[in-house]
Parts: C-alpha cells; structure tokens; sequence
C-alpha cells in the first residue's frame, strides 16, 4: 500500500474511533464475501463493519486515544464501529456468530472501557436502549398515579370538612375546633414532597439510563494487555 494511501487509512480509521460509541473486534477467517456482505446488512446504518489491516487499525487506535486494543489485532482483523445503539449491534454481531460460526468475537472498546469477547456477548444480552425507556417511562408513569392517588384522599377530606363548616357557619352554630380539617390539610402538604420526589425522578432518569448498560456489562476489574 503506498504511503499516502496508509496515511488516509489511519486517518479514516483514527475518525471512526473517534465518533464511535462502542467498537467490537472479530476474526472474519473463512467468510466469504456474500456472508460478509449479509453481516454488514444485517448491522444497519447505524454500524460499519470494515476489515482492517492490524498495523495501520493499531497507529489510528493510538492517534484517536484508544488504549488495550493492540492484543487483539492478530490475524484477518475486521471492526465493527458503532454510532448507534452498541446493544443492538451487539445482538447482530452475537446472533450471526452464532449461525456463522467463523465470525469470531475478539473484545472490543465501549466509552474508553476494554470490553473482552465474553462481555461483548453479555452487552448483547442486555435489553435494548428503546426497551429501557420503554420500561423507564412506565414507571414515571405509575408513580405519578400513585401521587395523584395520595393527593385525592386529602383532598376529599378537606373539602368535606370545609363544606361541613361552612354549614355550620350558615347555621349559625358555634364554631369548633376542626382536627379533621386540619390533619387533611397536613396531609395534603406532606404528600406535596412525594410529589416533587417523582418530578426529581423523572429529571435524572436519563442521566441513570445513559450509565445503566457499561454498569451492567463491566462489573469486574478487566485485565490489562
């Protein structure tokens, strides 16, 4: 390969690092191209799955930061770099291995963490980003009924003691202490803490989601090399 040629590849490859989210290694040794081509399909736009050469994938790994990949390049080298969802593509890159068995997972890179093969195939048993949301949401959603559920209560209480002293205001009748007005209205106030407690939830629910998938993958110190 001529040397302006490399110096492009490296730069390309560096770009990639760079603007993936996560990174996953194999050994495509005894694809053929159809089933490469099928592979590439099969991962979406959102994934390029590109064969490397080792020494050229190493200097770009270097020039874009990326550190504990070098162990991996060894032999037919292809890469699949991910800018979308890493679980999803995961999930391609498992289930094709596993109807193409010479598809081989090597590691690979998510947020700056060295993921090895096993965590790649863990990563993909993980629901997807869509399916967390989902779930997130409905939970938001259940806690704001159970909010709404705790202020209906009080609610009704004061109003029925308020309308019971109001007719007796009407009445003419002396005025008494009314405790029962009173512990509602307490009530109101102190179910209006759990209530800013679900809009807290809902503000850091995003901020939990984006931590949740290297939380679940990584849960052990990975050695270096």
């Amino acid at each position: 390969m001529a040397r302006p040629t490399k110096v492009t590849t490296v730069a390309d490859l560096a770009d990639h690092f760079r603007t993936s989210s996560a990174t996953v290694l194999t050994e495509y040794r005894g694809l053929t191209v159809a089933q490469l081509k099928e592979l590439r399909r099969s991962l979406g736009d959102t994934v390029t799955y590109a064969v490397v050469k080792n020494t050229l994938t190493k200097i770009a790994a270097k020039d874009a930061g990326v550190t504990g990949i070098d162990g991996l390049l060894s032999g037919p080298s292809a890469i699949a770099f991910i800018k979308g969802d890493a679980v999803d593509a995961a999930k391609g890159i498992r289930n094709f291995a596993k109807a193409n068995p010479a598809l081989v997972i090597k590691g690979g890179v998510m947020d700056g963490v060295l993921l090895s093969a096993q965590e790649i195939v863990r990563l993909a048993d993980l629901e997807s980003r869509e399916v967390l949301l989902a779930k997130m949401a409905y939970a938001m959603k259940a806690k704001q009924s159970q909010a709404a559920a705790l202020f209906s209560a009080p609610l009704a209480k004061t109003a029925r003691a308020l309308g019971a002293l109001q007719t007796k205001l009407a009445a003419g009748a002396p005025v008494v202490q009314e405790p029962v007005a009173q512990a509602a209205v307490e009530a109101v106030v102190a179910d209006e803490a759990v209530a800013e407690a679900v809009v807290a939830d809902e503000a850091v629910a995003e901020e939990v989601l984006a931590n949740e998938v290297v939380t679940e993958v990584v849960t052990e110190e990975i050695p270096e090399g």
